[in-house]
């Protein structure tokens, strides 16, 4: 399974890892967000949205679960929905919620916490994995599909040393 391992010594390089990826993403992709709170789950993408064109806040959606965003690349809209699962009680929950519909192979979704609608939730392209180290945080992506390797493939990403 192809992967990309980094060491990220601050908010900073976290920040910089999701304008890295706002530069790989395509159409269709999903990416799973592992860690334990305040990990930088929601840092990540609220780096990602910003430097993939989203002006304003981007908010945790712990509370609504998820929060649509649109962006455009290479010239096409695209939606990016976060989702936040944290507070789901069951993965019935995902699917009496219509969640599963948002994976229509044009959306990005970007789900934190996907563990709490395995097994309803469709399978990711990219799972990413990141864990408090010292000050910083490791960070492991593992791509799952052929979207997800292309994505890796045009990730350009040198954390610094």
């Amino acid at each position: 399974m192809p992967h990309f391992t980094a060491h990220l010594h601050d908010e900073a390089a976290t920040a910089a890892l999701g304008s890295a990826l706002a530069r790989a993403i395509a159409p269709g992709l999903a990416i799973y967000l592992h860690g334990d709170l305040g990990a930088g789950k929601t840092a990540l993408t609220r780096a990602l949205l910003h430097a993939a064109g989203h002006v304003g806040n981007v908010k945790s959606p712990t509370y609504t679960l998820s929060e649509p965003y649109s962006i455009t690349l290479n010239g096409e809209a695209v939606s990016v929905i976060h989702f936040d699962l944290y507070r789901m009680g069951s993965p019935e929950e995902f699917l009496d919620a219509g969640f599963r519909e948002d994976f229509n192979g044009h959306n990005i979704c970007i789900v934190e916490w996907p563990e709490k609608a395995d097994p309803v939730l469709p399978p990711p392209d990219l799972n990413l994995f990141l864990s408090v180290e010292g000050v910083g945080r490791h960070v492991e992506l593992q791509a799952t599909t052929p979207l997800g390797i292309a994505c890796l493939e045009r990730l350009k990403f040198a954390p610094n040393l």
